[in-house]
């Protein structure tokens, strides 16, 4: 089957969802989503989104992530990242994302693990969750954008460092979609680990491609290992994640002795190693995070959704410590872009933890993903909006030359179908058929 499009979007995370949201309504969009479009590493973040609180927090926001990323991150992506948080905060608001408020209707911000200072917006402890759902239903309220589930990206369609679409199998049937826009947008690489936070879908089929394709792609090496992920004596299943923000509201990590051992607030490769070294000492496989001694009914509303997972798991955190150990959440390398998200191959971007900004160095800073995702996205489609020129044009000009008659417009439309997939295909054509 072959479909067209102005705009392919490989991935339904939050970033797929803003792209496909804030194009121009006179382009004809497709999201592709491997499974469905909740099954995405962002809509399983809790913890926030990090913001510019004033102008007087701009240089501390930036040392901040400098810092917790080792002092490796593009400083330039770090200042668009600080100046433009604050206008990508204020768009959510205006899409009425339910973030949590004070009895004067204003913004509660929290505080994770290397910030300074209290600049992290939350919608209880399912941020992510909730930013999605409101996402989603925007883009299904837009007749330009057709959403396709269960869609598997096999390989970029291309032609002499050209891309103009993707090959995707959906339902056991190839697809050839040509696209004069493409995005990747297919997250991290937390699937190809045993133990992750991350679903097990999420397997770095984005860096795979862009590797097959000789895409430029950048810092392989740099893999966050989340400190606090429920422990449990599983193999492959996606591990809970225990928010940062727990320990931001003042939980405290403890060993086996039941004694304090590190700064819980330190950036988290700082705190992963320390957490490791007390599990060789006492030759555990896990420590404590204990937030039993904070009020219950502050525990209750602030952590719902932690507190009825590990529930679940029969740990009461409202009167017992929390079995954590570390695991693999998220990846800072990936496909290398510019500020605008574009890779090296012309007409294709990449946007979210598949892309590669520069923006967390070697580690990132907690609640700096979300905002990654918005910011860079919303950058790259105004861009977009700039420069692409709609196939509908072509598509009206048909139809005005056919003048009601199907067949002259359905042969024409074929011509023109056949002419581009010739012109970008060549010999690529008998490699996408053999997969």
């Amino acid at each position: 089957m072959i479909l067209n499009t102005d705009v392919l979007i490989i991935g339904a995370g939050i970033t797929g969802l803003n792209f496909a949201l804030n194009l121009r309504d006179d382009l004809d969009i497709i999201v592709l989503a491997k499974n469905s479009l909740q099954e995405c590493n962002s809509y399983l973040a809790q913890g926030g989104i990090s913001v510019l609180r004033n102008e007087n927090d701009y240089e501390a926001y930036i040392g901040d992530t400098l810092s917790a990323g080792g002092f490796k991150n593009k400083r330039q992506a770090v200042e668009i990242l600080v100046k433009e948080s604050r206008a990508a905060i204020k768009r959510l608001e205006q899409l009425e994302v339910p973030f949590n408020r004070d009895k004067n209707g204003e913004l509660i911000y929290t505080r994770e693990g290397a910030h300074s200072i209290n600049r992290i917006v939350h919608c209880d402890d399912n941020t992510g969750e909730q930013l999605h759902k409101v996402l989603e239903k925007k883009v299904r309220e837009k007749t330009n954008v057709k959403l396709i589930e269960n869609c598997f990206f096999a390989d970029l369609l291309a032609s002499k460092n050209r891309c103009v679409g993707a090959l995707a199998i959906n339902e056991g049937k190839e697809l050839n979609i040509i696209a004069k826009t493409t995005i990747i947008a297919t997250g991290g690489i937390g699937g190809l680990f045993k133990n992750s936070t991350n679903f097990h879908s999420i397997s770095g089929d984005g860096i795979a491609i862009a590797i097959k394709n000789n895409i430029k792609v950048e810092h392989l090496n740099y893999i966050q290992f989340h400190p606090t992920s429920f422990y449990e004596d599983i193999e492959d299943k996606r591990r809970l994640l225990i928010s940062e923000a727990v320990r931001g509201e003042g939980g405290r990590l403890l060993n086996k002795e039941g004694s304090r051992f590190v700064n819980e607030l330190l950036p988290r490769d700082k705190v992963t190693e320390a957490i490791i070294k007390e599990e060789l000492k006492y030759k555990s496989n896990h420590v404590y995070l204990d937030i039993s001694f904070l009020e219950k009914d502050f525990v209750l509303k602030r952590f719902p959704n932690i507190y009825k997972n590990c529930l679940e798991r029969g740990i009461d955190i409202t009167k017992e410590p929390i079995p954590v150990t570390p695991a693999q959440h998220y990846f800072m390398g990936g496909i290398k872009v510019d500020m605008y998200c574009r890779t090296s191959m012309e007409n294709l971007y990449a946007a979210g933890e598949v892309s590669s900004t520069g923006l967390h160095g070697a580690n990132r800073l907690a609640s700096n993903s979300l905002l990654e995702s918005l910011v860079f996205s919303n950058r790259a489609v105004e861009y977009i909006n700039r420069t692409i020129s709609p196939y509908s044009v072509i598509f009206k000009e048909l139809i005005k030359k056919s003048d009601g008659d199907k067949d002259y417009y359905n042969n024409s439309l074929s011509i023109i179908l056949q002419q581009e997939i010739k012109k970008v295909r060549g010999d690529i054509i008998n490699e996408l058929v053999a997969l």
